[in-house]
């Protein structure tokens, strides 16, 4: 559910009027995480890395009040709950996308990513989650990259993050994350808690889980 909001009686009301118009309100912030923990726990526990770095987006996301804001067509949005957007590689050879929506319980949205991921690439047609303020992914594992800066457009103001392959270590396995936030609806500090949240979430994500069983 999404509720239209008065800038001026939330945090961002200064951001409002300063960015709103901007022709370039994007910014992008890269932090290099230490994934080490995600790739053991992916491969012992049979699931996707991708989804794995999905679900702790999700739950850092949803620690940071900013993000259940969003500037769409002029206006200030408030949403109740959050959605992570996943490309999905179709039957066709070409590419779709479906939005997750992000809950606490990790077995739950294991099994809504590989439900909504394997349909999706049946179909060859995307799932959109409108209720839900979404953060948009791109995995492009085909290369190493140091950082991502998505393409703009007033049409999609949504957050994104984005990465490309990690990099085993001889004592660590790093990967570069990019942040992209459109800066009504945040600051660089709130883009930095984010970032430094979602490598908590990397790192306590086995604790975490052995918590839920």
């Amino acid at each position: 559910m999404k509720t239209e909001m008065d800038p001026a009686k939330t945090s961002r009301g200064a951001a409002f009027a300063l960015w709103m118009k901007s022709p370039m309100p994007m910014v992008t912030l890269t932090k290099t995480m230490d994934v080490s923990r995600l790739v053991r726990f992916a491969k012992r526990n049979g699931m996707k890395f991708n989804m794995l770095l999905c679900w702790c987006i999700g739950r850092a996301a949803s620690r940071i009040d900013e993000f259940f804001l969003l500037p769409e067509g002029g206006k200030l949005m408030r949403y109740d709950r959050l959605a992570i957007n996943v490309i999905v590689p179709n039957r066709q050879g070409g590419i779709n996308s479906c939005d997750i929506l992000f809950t606490e319980d990790l077995r739950q949205f294991n099994a809504d990513y590989v439900r909504l991921t394997a349909q999706v690439a049946e179909a060859c047609k995307s799932e959109f989650r409108e209720e839900a303020m979404v953060v948009g992914t791109s995995a492009m594992i085909q290369t190493e990259l140091d950082s991502i800066v998505n393409q703009y457009t007033d049409l999609f103001c949504n957050p994104m993050v984005l990465w490309g392959k990690y990099r085993p270590g001889f004592w660590r396995t790093t990967l570069p994350i990019s942040f992209q936030f459109h800066h009504v609806q945040m600051d660089g500090a709130h883009a930095a808690r984010f970032l430094e949240a979602l490598q908590q979430e990397i790192l306590h994500l086995p604790i975490y889980f052995k918590s839920q069983n």
